[in-house]
């Protein structure tokens, strides 16, 4: 399992600092939400963000672009550095060429599914992905409640991915804390954008540490064989 630090909770006035505090603490990737006041309502970051976030560590840089017609940023946003785009199967028409584009500007493709979408919507591009983000929350705000009723979605996807013999990832983004990681790695997934990182009242490398332990939980408790029928 992977820990992807969402700089939507970080402090942005000591962003460079949050950044390198959460990638000594652990963290696999730094994730930047950028979302456009019309996919969402909410207003966040461009690729200027992104440029200071590259600048700033050597990880990789994960940008989910919560916009309406994504196609029209890629560009920029893969010159700023970003090294993961996920785009919103609901935003853009052409979601095939979408991905396509994204991999030969030099970034990783990925698509994102909103809590309600199904997850039939990237089952005929799964070859084009290298990472399917599921939205745990629905997309917009910071510090959301996890819907659980997503997670069967998890299932669904990592049983076609397995079927197909891909190494397609799922990532889940929303509510992600203590409680509510371990069920998504039971679920399938393997990556997890907490905002829970940056939040952490004793440091990001203690909330590092307590959620790959729930993570490491999770995954141990994934592993163990059902009980027998009326044991």
């Amino acid at each position: 399992m992977k820990i992807a630090a969402s700089i939507l909770a970080a402090d942005l006035g000591r962003l460079v600092e949050e950044i390198r505090a959460a990638e000594q603490g652990g963290v696999d990737r730094v994730h930047v939400d950028v979302m456009d006041g019309r996919f969402v309502p909410n207003l966040t970051f461009g690729p200027v963000l992104v440029e200071a976030v590259r600048r700033a560590t050597r990880l990789p840089v994960d940008v989910h672009l919560m916009v309406v017609e994504p196609e029209r940023l890629l560009e920029d946003f893969a010159r700023a550095g970003a090294d993961r785009i996920s785009v919103h199967v609901e935003a853009t028409p052409h979601l095939h060429r979408t991905l396509r584009t994204i991999r030969a500007l030099g970034a990783s493709p990925s698509a994102a599914l909103n809590p309600a979408t199904p997850p039939e919507m990237v089952e005929w591009v799964l070859r084009e992905l290298d990472s399917v983000l599921v939205m745990t929350v629905n997309p917009g705000f910071s510090g959301q409640e996890f819907i659980p009723d997503v997670l069967p979605k998890v299932r669904w996807l990592r049983e076609r991915i397995l079927s197909r013999g891909l190494s397609v990832e799922i990532e889940v983004d929303g509510g992600i804390n203590e409680a509510t990681a371990p069920l998504t790695v039971r679920a399938g997934a393997t990556v997890v954008a907490a905002s829970a990182v940056f939040r952490s009242p004793d440091g990001a490398t203690r909330a590092v540490s307590r959620l790959r332990e729930a993570l490491r939980l999770g995954a141990q408790a994934a592993a163990e064989p059902l009980p027998a029928p009326g044991a």
